[in-house]
């Protein structure tokens, strides 16, 4: 159906033929049967010229909800986004499957720009992607509206809020978009927001009576497993001995701790390389685009390597120290397993991280309080109150990690669902270290918290973890002698007890509220008022003990197994990898990420069916009209000799 035939559909009101036009649009151009429920009504509501705010998980499906309405109305729909990688993808996936899509950044070259502003004002666009700092500069809205802007895309909407995961200060000035271009509909997207966040987008984008839609957060094809740290190295090579020949991703605090890590990796053999600021951006760059091309395996970086990264095959994410915040964590550990196949996401943690994340965030605070801007007046007035809330954050996440509660119930709950999604209930997940029985807990948790509470209060509150957990098992060393902690009542309550045993659960404590770490050059214990009432054993604990060595199973299922066992399909494995070798020489030559080329998803099912006609193939999940007529030829061919040589 053409742009005018739907433009009627709409102004009458025929939403059924809306939608169908939709699922035959995205069935040509993209090659999916149909769409998923959330999906229908947001391009539904694009169609009909609505304001909009979509939440859906990574992985739902949330571009589709805007690229495909933008091929079905006349003119333009703009799309703001964050990051120019983000973009390029967004942009090379577009043009693959044959929708004309451009961008317009700062770092294109002025004829690149000029070309891009041609194609605008000639009609031949159906999407631009631009920066918010671009859409706000005077004079270029109104020429969007003048090259027939139908729509206005807010993408990564979460930036806009101050309790987003990830607030960026540009995105505010997109409010007065609205006070400026009335007539012009504004939908935003984003991955996650918690209710608070949904609110303050609403407000600051001043949207008319939205459709709201917000789909789950729940991953159910991620497995979560919290451990805390130890040998990071050992614990990181045993990850990574889980997938071998698999992408991950492995996130850390510091620069200092990147680097050290993915030279450690390096000697294991893996195939790892850093990411952060720190880098100089060529360096840095290759590094991402190596990722992106399956030249290297792993990438060992700070936060810095973030919403770009839209590599679907990601199989573990592993955070070695803990994120700035539950919502941070849902955002980077989402970026394991984007095409719905199973992948890992491990958190390995100390209560310690959180008093390197305050030092980070204090000190970056006072050092833009010292930076004055041109009348004199703070950078950024209210630094004090958004390090106190980043710190709360922190903190929610120690509680998050130290509990021992579903780790798929805690997520959907914090994002302000129910457990199970769309329920009330109490059932476990089946893909979490509590519910998968590899987090056990002391069966006398309360009594043993009761021994820790009071061997602090023995020692007078004026000491850390480490002198604790002596005293605990019972040591004999300098302090111990030097202190007369010998002689105390709670010295060798725990002797049964390793040093590192002790210390997890006085970070469990005081991640749940129980134990106060004091601030400064000496962390001493305190207990809290929760702690008291645990000690006259008026509150109950829950305590994990410190989990079992997750082994990798005998046989460990392939990318081609993952896969098979998703759809269903007799998944040829060896033509599988021949496939995926072809799809990287493929993207190789187009110069786009093998992921632009084709998923696994649709390797797989390629590799089941074994299509032997264009049709066949055409047939295929994933296989658009453009796709088929580029790609068929190779593909078929590539199936054709492995049937000759089995």
């Amino acid at each position: 159906m053409s742009g005018a035939g739907i433009e009627t559909a709409i102004e009458g009101r025929d939403e059924a033929t809306a939608r169908a036009a939709l699922t035959a649009a995205v069935r040509r151009v993209w090659g999916y049967p149909t769409l998923r429920p959330l999906q229908g009504d947001a391009m539904a509501a694009a169609l009909a010229g609505r304001d909009a705010l979509v939440v859906l998980a990574t992985g739902g499906g949330k571009s589709l909800c805007y690229q495909a309405p933008a091929l079905l109305r006349p003119g333009v729909t703009a799309v703001v986004s964050p990051l120019i990688s983000l973009m390029k993808d967004q942009i090379d996936g577009l043009r693959e499957s044959g929708v004309a899509a451009a961008m317009l950044t700062s770092a294109q070259s002025p004829d690149e720009r000029r070309s891009v502003r041609d194609q605008l004002r000639s009609g031949r666009l159906k999407l631009l992607y631009v920066a918010p700092e671009r859409l706000v500069l005077d004079g270029f809205v109104a020429e969007l509206v003048e090259a027939g802007l139908s729509t206005l895309v807010i993408d990564e909407a979460h930036c806009i809020s101050h309790w987003g995961h990830d607030f960026r200060p540009e995105y505010r000035q997109l409010g007065q978009l609205r006070r400026d271009h009335p007539q012009i509909p504004i939908q935003a997207f984003t991955a996650t927001a918690t209710p608070r966040v949904r609110d303050d987008i609403l407000r600051q984008l001043a949207l008319r009576d939205p459709a709201v839609l917000v789909g789950s957060c729940d991953r159910p094809n991620l497995t979560y497993r919290f451990t805390p740290r130890g040998d990071l190295q050992a614990q990181l090579l045993a990850v990574i001995r889980r997938h071998p020949d698999q992408a991950g991703i492995v996130y850390a605090i510091r620069r200092k701790d990147v680097d050290e890590l993915a030279a450690a990796l390096q000697r294991a053999g893996v195939r790892a390389l850093p990411y952060h600021a720190g880098l100089d951006p060529a360096t840095r760059q290759r590094n991402q685009e190596q990722f992106l091309n399956e030249e290297c395996d792993v990438v060992v970086a700070t936060v810095a390597f973030g919403m770009g990264i839209d590599r679907a095959d990601v199989r573990y994410v592993v955070h070695a120290a803990l994120p700035k915040g539950v919502e941070q964590y849902m955002q980077e550990s989402g970026r394991a397993g984007r095409d719905g196949l199973p992948a890992e996401c491990v958190l390995l943690w100390s209560a310690g991280d959180w008093h390197s994340w305050k030092r980070l965030l204090e000190r970056s605070a006072q050092e833009a309080a010292r930076e004055l801007d041109q009348d004199g007046e703070p950078v950024a007035p209210g630094a004090d109150a958004d390090v106190a809330d980043a710190i709360r954050r922190i903190g929610s996440m120690l509680n998050f990690a130290s509990g021992a509660t579903c780790r798929h119930r805690f997520l959907v709950e914090h994002f302000g669902e129910t457990w199970p999604p769309g329920t009330a209930g109490t059932a476990g997940c089946g893909a979490c270290d509590v519910c998968l029985g590899e987090l056990p807990t002391l069966p006398d948790a309360t009594v043993t918290a009761q021994k820790i509470l009071s061997c602090v209060m023995r020692v007078e509150q004026r000491f850390g973890a480490g002198h604790v957990a002596d005293v605990l098992r019972g040591a004999d060393n300098d302090r111990i002698r030097r202190y007369g902690h010998a002689q105390l009542s709670t010295f060798g309550l725990l002797r049964e007890q390793s040093s590192r045993e002790i210390r997890n659960l006085i970070d469990q404590l005081v991640g749940q509220g129980c134990i106060a770490v004091a601030d400064g050059d000496y962390p001493t214990l305190s207990v809290t008022a929760e702690g008291r009432d645990v000690l006259r054993g008026q509150r109950p604990v829950t305590l994990a003990a410190l989990p079992r060595v997750v082994k990798p199973a005998k046989g460990r299922p392939s990318l081609a197994r993952l896969a098979a066992d998703e759809e269903g399909l007799p998944v040829d494995a060896a033509l599988f990898d021949q496939l995926r070798a072809l799809r990287r020489e493929l993207a190789h030559a187009r110069g786009v990420p093998p992921y632009v080329i084709f998923n696994d998803r649709t390797l797989a099912e390629l590799a089941a069916r074994k299509p032997t006609t264009p049709e066949a193939f055409r047939a295929c999940k994933g296989v658009g009209d453009k796709k088929a007529a580029d790609l068929g030829a190779a593909f078929l061919a590539a199936i054709a000799g492995h049937r000759g040589v089995q």
